[in-house]
């Protein structure tokens, strides 16, 4: 006689598959990140082995967005299988208010593309001056 362990998983892997996804109505996006605050810097860290980094990698800051665009083109697999994915691929992130665009650098190294701007805990305020127009 053989002894099953039942595995729950097996069961149902759509089901488990589905409730592991934070959002499982929207398409899997393969660029995963991870963002840090490192001393006086905010650091984001994408994933994004095989890209070559002159030619499919683009990194866009606009105002309190970061978004990394990658692509992949694909490649025909005649003899055998494919798990990779191809094509478009973007990730937009919200920055914290105290990260400054302006000093913004990237670089690429391992298949991780690594982008550092300057970053403070307590960003300066502005003090604006109020106009007064009298009738």
């Amino acid at each position: 006689m053989t002894a099953l362990v039942p595995n729950p998983r097996f069961a149902l892997p759509s089901l488990a598959a589905w409730l592991e996804n934070p959002w499982p109505f929207a398409e899997h996006n393969p660029v995963r990140i991870e963002e840090s605050k490192e001393d006086d810097r905010y650091v984001v860290r994408a994933e994004l082995p095989g890209f070559d980094p002159e030619k499919n990698i683009s990194v866009t800051a606009h105002e309190a967005t970061l978004t990394v665009h990658a692509e992949r083109e694909s490649k025909e697999i005649r003899n055998g299988r494919s798990e990779f994915y191809y094509g478009t691929f973007s990730r937009t992130i919200s920055l914290p208010a105290g990260a400054d665009t302006t000093g913004i650098s990237a670089r690429y190294a391992d298949g991780i593309l690594e982008i550092a701007m300057p970053y403070s805990e307590h960003p300066q305020e502005k003090q604006v001056e109020i106009q007064v127009t009298k009738s």
